[in-house]
């Protein structure tokens, strides 16, 4: 069953993962300005947010299992429709829909593994699901960009649609029968601003925002920074692949057991910290090998933060709520992407200062994760 879910998981951000390298050129042979092309980039995550917390709030009203159902076969439908899209106000309506469907599946996801998780097994369990998103983070842009040369980018997003219907059918009779495990139908009702005021939530979503940062600044600037030291455009993105590499290797290796056996707050103060630490040594360097190291240093943090952001929040919140809290949890996912690449845009530091400024900016924030203590919310 949990097997089956990591499946799912894997074709959700698979699914965001291929739209990264062939959305701009997209919205371009439309004939969109620069500022549309931008914002039908953007449109995805703002509409995604709220596809995120409204998942949140209907998956602890009527169980995670029609949630993900719903979401599965809408965002097929979704990505059926970018065949359509023949201008740019189509697509900007299209992306608008793609990116609020999509947010069904996520948060209704992780919700299912949460509560079906032992809580002595929740951090190798949100490690393996992070090992999935690697994967996914790998392969999706290689994939859509090879084929999308090939082909177009429509009948891309048309096997992904695909995929997700398949899915869909597999989930209605694979998961009907279990109705997943202690997912709450409950009225109970927590205020929205209890989970800001709960030090373990907050350090959560803040930690899910930040680490978004973080891969906003790099998607922005690290293209940038390999341009500037005459490098072939290539080494972008084999860099991003060692990045990705590494993380899977320790969500995969025995290291995931760390995540069981060490507090949640110590791993992602080191996993931010070493993220940090990236930042810095990418500004500094001056070749490839640095980059490498400093990639390889970036994904081993990756690894770390993200099973402690997913354990955070499972010992920090009961059953009752924990669909609102994945809802707002990757809802700062989707908004950190967007901070991230467009505040440094506008800041105007420079490229070594705009990573100076990132690597800072997190090892403050690590600083503050161990401050408090968190307390469960009931």
């Amino acid at each position: 069953m949990k097997k089956f879910i990591y499946v799912i998981v894997f074709f959700s951000f698979f699914d965001l993962f291929t739209q990264l390298p062939v959305m701009s050129t997209f919205a371009e042979s439309l004939g969109a300005s620069a500022f549309v092309t931008g914002l039908a980039v953007g449109m995805y995550s703002l509409s995604n947010t709220f596809g995120n917390i409204i998942s949140g709030f209907l998956t602890d009203r009527r169980g995670p299992f029609a949630i993900l159902i719903i979401g599965l076969f809408t965002t097929g439908f979704a990505l059926a429709l970018y065949m359509f899209a023949e201008n740019p106000t189509m697509l900007l309506a299209v992306r608008f829909i793609h990116g609020l469907v999509a947010g069904l599946i996520v948060p209704a996801a992780f919700t299912f593994l949460a509560n079906e998780t032992e809580q002595e097994k929740r951090g190798k369990s949100s490690a393996i699901s992070g090992a999935f998103v690697g994967i996914a983070a790998i392969t999706g842009p290689a994939f859509s960009g090879i084929l999308a040369s090939r082909t177009s980018v429509p009948f891309v997003f048309n096997i992904t649609a695909t995929c997700m219907l398949v899915l869909a059918v597999l989930a209605f009779f694979i998961l009907k029968s279990s109705q997943f495990k202690g997912s709450s139908t409950s009225n109970g009702h927590v205020p929205i601003r209890a989970f800001f005021k709960n030090a373990g939530t907050l350090k959560a979503f803040s930690g899910a925002f930040f680490l978004m940062f973080s891969q906003g600044a790099i998607a922005y600037l690290l293209p940038l920074k390999v341009q500037e030291l005459g490098f072939d455009s290539r080494l972008s993105g084999t860099l991003m692949s060692a990045f990705g590499i590494v993380a899977v290797l320790v969500f995969l290796l025995p290291t995931n057991r760390i995540f069981d056996k060490v507090s949640p707050i110590k791993t992602l103060a080191f996993g931010i910290s070493l993220m940090g630490v990236s930042q810095l040594l990418i500004s500094q360097a001056y070749s490839s090998t640095f980059l490498y190291i400093a990639m390889a240093c970036y994904g081993i943090g990756f690894a770390f933060l993200f099973p402690s952001l997913n354990s955070l929040l499972i010992d920090s919140t009961t059953v009752e709520v924990r669909g609102k809290a994945y809802g707002y949890f990757y809802a700062f996912f989707s908004m950190g992407v967007v901070v991230g690449s467009s505040l440094l845009g506008w800041l105007s530091f420079g490229i070594t200062g705009s990573f100076v400024f990132t690597g800072i900016l997190l090892l403050c924030f690590a600083c503050v994760t161990l401050l408090n203590r968190k307390v469960a919310l009931a």
